[in-house]
């Protein structure tokens, strides 16, 4: 899939969490947006004095539910691309570059579990794979885990979507919401701790797994080292970091 410059129109904005935000957008020249689940886009949105600057965010589609390029961004206080992404009006046109990324599910790839940690919005190309990722479960039968790492309850993104997928396949499909600073749970799908906790119970498997990290840097590099030191191989551990909760 080749690396293009286009134009997309703001057509909807949806709250998702106290500091997050999901933004929708369409092709401004209505042809179809085409990407794989997983990859990322790249934003070019205009300063107040002229310069472009540029955010990359995960694409939070669905494919074949709408032909739409979504995706969820986090306000950072005092960020200059906050500002201009959250005050963007519907009808808005902004320049984007993509799609691109490798954080993506590969057809050669025949695991027994896939295990998808996420902190944040880095829980967004996990909710574009899913209907990939129901496809596999439906063909080759196995166990997909989604660990999702926020603070606390009302910070969990896409919960829903998760959730009609493991209603469905309740032997195949496995989400665990990991707080780290909710006092209390409730719910089979909550947990206490980080995602590096939970997924430690999980007892990855060097030979059978393959794992996802998407998310906060330190999240990443500490479950990477964690993954190596019992005997994952490199090309069994696919990484993609923000630096902040909500951009590149």
């Amino acid at each position: 899939m080749s690396l293009s410059t286009f134009s997309i129109t703001l057509v909807g904005t949806k709250k998702i969490s106290p500091s997050v935000m999901h933004f929708q957008f369409r092709r401004t020249d209505k042809h179809v947006f085409d990407f794989i689940p997983g990859q990322f886009i790249t934003l070019h949105l205009d300063q107040h004095h002229g310069k472009k600057l540029r955010r990359s965010y995960s694409i939070a589609s669905i494919p074949g539910k709408e032909n739409t390029l979504d995706f969820a961004a986090s306000y950072v206080t005092g960020g200059i691309a906050s500002e201009l992404l959250f005050n963007l009006k519907i009808g808005t046109e902004l320049q984007v570059l993509g799609p691109s990324g490798r954080l993506v599910l590969k057809n050669e790839d025949h695991p027994k579990r896939y295990l998808l940690v996420a902190t944040g919005t880095g829980v967004t190309p996990y909710r574009s794979m899913l209907p990939e990722l129901e496809k596999r479960i439906q063909t080759e039968s196995l166990q997909v885990f989604i660990l999702e790492g926020v603070r606390t309850k009302e910070e969990l993104l896409y919960y829903d979507d998760f959730s009609a997928i493991m209603k469905k396949y309740p032997k195949h499909f496995h989400f665990a919401a990991c707080y780290s600073r909710q006092p209390q749970v409730n719910e089979p799908y909550e947990h206490r701790g980080y995602v590096s906790k939970y997924l430690t119970q999980l007892n990855p498997d060097p030979l059978n797994d393959i794992v996802y990290l998407c998310g906060n840097p330190n999240m990443i590099d500490d479950i990477y080292q964690q993954l190596k030191q019992c005997g994952f191989d490199v090309a069994r551990v696919r990484r993609e970091k923000y630096i902040s909760s909500g951009e590149r």
